[in-house]
């Protein structure tokens, strides 16, 4: 059962499309005009982007040179309160990792989403040194139980964030959303677990994710997370006997990566030559 759990939540190099094959990753300016996120996130572009600053109260961008710094005024509007809400409660500061691209769209690798400007990676912890940070792993990739890392101060961030109207989903590795279910035994003491949701990988970072604006009509939301804490879906994850439903999951989840899938015709304006 161990194996098969390790296994399963190996992160694997995919491979990607280069920057030339996606001109998404060409464009270095946001498209202009009042902000909008268009389509879904995973199909789906930015209008009116607005870039992260590198650092600022609580917060720093951790790879800049990947240049995917931009996401919705509301994105940017969040990261930016979370990290100050962090900095007051001296959880640490507040290392933010991918935004998307200027104008969204689908990223050449790393992602299936972060196309619409409603998604950012966190990191749970920084470490490392500021030349060199690192981002500890919070799951042990032997025994697949929490490390050190998983921390009070790391749980207290992870419910800021998810108490945040602005935000529709979290997602963190399966081992942290069941760590959690048991360290709050009752159903009012975890009712915030609601959007935490549990996804491949996200052992190192956390997955912030925003409902759609109400100034972005053509935004396509994502199906609701049904009623409850999600703690009782926390079998499927590691249930032997959902072992092949969830490989078959896992592999449609790996052919998005790195993918163009299909844009609505705004999107494709925008990258018209």
């Amino acid at each position: 059962m161990a194996r098969l759990a390790v296994a399963l939540f190996l992160v694997v190099a995919l491979p990607c499309a280069s920057a030339e094959e996606n001109p998404w990753a060409a464009l270095a300016t946001p498209a202009p005009g009042p902000a909008r996120a268009v389509g879904g996130y995973s199909a789906g572009c930015l209008i009116g982007g607005e870039a992260l600053p590198l650092t600022g109260d609580g917060w720093r961008i951790m790879a800049p040179q990947r240049g995917r710094l931009y996401g919705h005024p509301q994105l940017v509007a969040a990261i930016r309160a979370l990290a100050s809400a962090a900095r007051a409660e001296h959880l640490g500061l507040l290392g933010v990792g991918d935004l998307g691209q200027p104008r969204g769209g689908p990223a050449p690798s790393g992602h299936a989403s972060h196309q619409s400007g409603l998604d950012v990676d966190l990191w749970y912890v920084v470490g490392g040194t500021r030349r060199k940070p690192s981002a500890p792993s919070l799951v042990d990739g032997k025994t697949l139980e929490p490390t050190r890392y998983l921390g009070a101060k790391v749980v207290r961030l992870l419910e800021l964030a998810a108490t945040d109207e602005r935000v529709a989903r979290l997602f963190v590795h399966p081992s942290i959303k069941r760590a959690l279910c048991s360290r709050f035994p009752t159903p009012e003491s975890r009712a915030w677990l609601h959007k935490v949701r549990p996804w491949w990988g996200h052992d190192h970072h956390f997955h912030l994710r925003l409902a759609c604006p109400a100034d972005s009509p053509e935004c396509v939301p994502q199906e609701e997370i049904a009623p409850g804490d999600g703690c009782e879906e926390m079998t499927f994850w590691f249930s032997e006997a959902t072992s092949e439903e969830r490989d078959k999951q896992r592999a449609e989840y790996k052919k998005r990566v790195g993918a163009r899938p299909p844009l609505p015709e705004t999107c494709q304006a925008l990258v018209a030559p």
